[in-house]
């Protein structure tokens, strides 16, 4: 399903990570950008869903479309304002680059698992080597295990940046 929020899941865990070095919105914003293609063939009732972005190369091409639509936005802050959600408007060129880069590449990865009609490493092969070694629904609990991992991790710093402004 297009747009599916277990993808955020991963988001949450690895921005939680490494919070100043991977940017939680370009992750996400990767994923919806590279979910445009199965939603396209789904409206258009064609089939494979998962066509050419959802390959490595595929994968590549969204992750610089992310970071390309990024920087046009933030230019964009500096002529009107718009609201600044995790701090998209401070984002460094890097940081967007790895949310964006880690999205896409686990996008494949995850969808590669379970859908049969992705074929992750084309155009250098037709075969999917990923799939069947775990369910579908596996991936969706991995994901939202993740995700709460994440969430707590982010809870706890906020709490703690939060106490010691407090002191």
């Amino acid at each position: 399903m297009p747009f599916t929020p277990y993808h955020f899941g991963a988001a949450a865990a690895i921005h939680s990570a490494s919070p100043a070095r991977v940017s939680f919105l370009a992750f996400c914003g990767a994923n919806v950008l590279i979910d445009l293609e199965p939603l396209y063939y789904i409206l258009t009732h064609q089939w494979p869903l998962h066509r050419y972005l959802h390959t490595f190369l595929g994968a590549l091409f969204i992750a610089a479309a992310t970071c390309a639509i990024g920087i046009a936005c933030q230019r964009l802050a500096r002529k009107v304002k718009l609201p600044n959600p995790f701090g998209w408007q401070q984002l460094g060129p890097r940081a967007m680059a790895a949310g964006a880069l880690l999205g896409t590449l686990k996008h494949v990865l995850l969808d590669g698992l379970t859908h049969v009609d992705i074929r992750p490493f084309a155009p250098f092969t037709n075969a999917n080597p990923l799939r069947g070694h775990v369910s579908h629904g596996q991936v969706q609990v991995l994901c939202l295990y993740l995700g709460l991992a994440g969430c707590v991790v982010m809870g706890v710093r906020a709490w703690r940046s939060a106490r010691r402004d407090a002191q």
